[in-house]
């Protein structure tokens, strides 16, 4: 070691400093990448991009959202699971809770492989019928499916969506048979509804509302605790169905062995986002509303959504794939 080596370390030891190249890569060094394992358009989407300039912000790095759809959210929570850049992170909701109950043979187990980050946001749907139907109130839907069992159908995004299980679990509960038709999407489901290909569907109330109001589908109830304020004047399910609720609500993850200090960061810039007014109003437009809460109680909410799942799923006997 030269004379001038030995002084710089000696130096930079009196200071408590470390030379650059041992020091801690400071997080994100890179762009950050969402991965969503749905099709654009849909909730997720929509949030991915909503956060993804003010994350970009934060960050002081490029936010880039990438939309992975398939498997009913497994094959692009599998991409999000296997990434070992350290600035992977998946936009995910409680498909991927019900998945550990509907998709034993999933290739990942979500608190094993992937990290809690940051609960996002949670929204209520509406049930929306074709107007050719000729129905207009949940009690309607209940009587036309009773006097003519497994006649009609109902459309979805996907096989464990929150719209299928919302699905399930209305017909478990007010004890009626309709038949599940899955598709690729929420775009696919809702154009199918539209056109009158499958006559029901549970969907998010911000894309609906505009189709309830043009006449093109028949809004019939909404499904959160309290009617929604986006659509005046309908009424709750739980109004004809007593204790029915259904919500879908979006969260990150990373993947397991992810740096503590990135998860916290990445927290930390999500949670700041969600508690700005700006944020609020935003969602409150769309329909939702933001749940900021620490990764520790994150972890809880997702445990608890996991076995609560399994028990609408048992319910309403769905069938593991």
């Amino acid at each position: 070691m030269t004379f001038s080596r030995r002084l710089m370390l000696g130096a930079l030891a009196a200071t408590g400093a470390c030379p650059a190249p041992l020091r801690a890569e400071a997080w994100p060094s890179r762009p950050l990448r969402l991965i969503v394992p749905f099709g654009t358009g849909g909730s997720a989407d929509v949030a991915a991009r909503f956060l993804a300039e003010p994350l970009a912000a934060q960050l002081g790095q490029p936010v880039i959202v990438e939309n992975r759809p398939g498997g009913g959210a497994v094959i692009g929570t599998e991409a999000a699971a296997k990434a070992t850049d350290g600035h992977t992170a998946l936009v995910m909701s409680n498909t991927h809770t019900a998945n550990e109950t509907l998709q034993p043979r999933r290739p990942y187990v979500l608190l094993r492989d992937l990290a809690p980050v940051a609960a996002v946001n949670v929204a209520y749907h509406v049930l929306a019928v074709h107007p050719s139907l000729g129905i207009a109130d949940t009690a309607g839907l209940i009587a036309r499916a009773k006097a003519a069992p497994g006649t009609l159908d109902y459309a979805s995004s996907g096989p464990g969506t929150p719209y299928h299980i919302a699905g399930a679990v209305f017909c478990a509960m007010a004890g009626i048979e309709m038949n599940h038709i899955p598709f690729k999407g929420s775009n696919e489901a809702r154009t199918a509804l539209l056109s009158g290909q499958v006559p029901v569907m549970f969907d998010a109330i911000p894309t609906m509302r505009e189709q309830i109001a043009a006449g093109r589908v028949t809004g019939l109830g909404t499904t959160g605790p309290e009617p929604s304020p986006l659509l005046p004047g309908l009424p709750t399910i739980a109004a004809t169905v007593p204790g029915f609720e259904a919500s879908i609500w979006l969260g990150l993850m990373m993947p397991a062995g992810t740096p503590a200090p990135a998860i916290a960061r990445l927290h930390d810039a999500v949670n700041s986002i969600l508690t700005a007014a700006a944020t609020r109003a935003g969602m409150a437009r769309g329909g939702a509303q933001p749940m900021p809460m620490s990764v520790a109680a994150f972890d809880g909410f997702l445990r608890r959504d996991i076995e609560r799942q399994g028990e609408w799923i048992r319910l309403a006997r769905i069938e593991a794939g």
